[in-house]
């Protein structure tokens, strides 16, 4: 086991307010990590209000996944115009929407 760092930013601190939680903690992970998506869900952040993930200081994807000693930042929308191109978010947000595609067009499990 290790730890990751969260922090939460924005808007999204509504969330951890109504359970009490806190806008930067350690959480602990198993050797193999989570995604930022599971990760984001464990929190209580409704992972539709997310819009960014940074780990270690870069733009992921919300389904890429975190690792034990990684530092991981979850943004809420709203983030202006220029900064989500400089930043990746623009490019992550396409990528999210393709990979949720994907899901929803995949057959079913029986």
């Amino acid at each position: 086991m290790g730890n990751v760092q969260v922090s939460v930013y924005g808007s999204l601190r509504m969330f951890m307010d109504r359970e009490g939680g806190r806008y930067h903690m350690e959480r602990d992970l198993g050797p193999q990590g989570i995604t930022a998506f599971d990760l984001a869900s464990e929190l209580g952040l409704p992972v539709d209000k997310v819009e960014a993930v940074f780990c270690n200081g870069r733009i992921i994807n919300i389904y890429d996944r975190v690792c034990p000693g990684d530092r991981v930042a979850f943004f809420p929308f709203g983030t202006p115009g220029p900064y989500r191109v400089f930043l990746g978010m623009i490019r992550e947000n396409i990528r999210r929407q393709q990979m949720e595609q994907d899901l929803r067009s995949a057959p079913k499990e029986t």
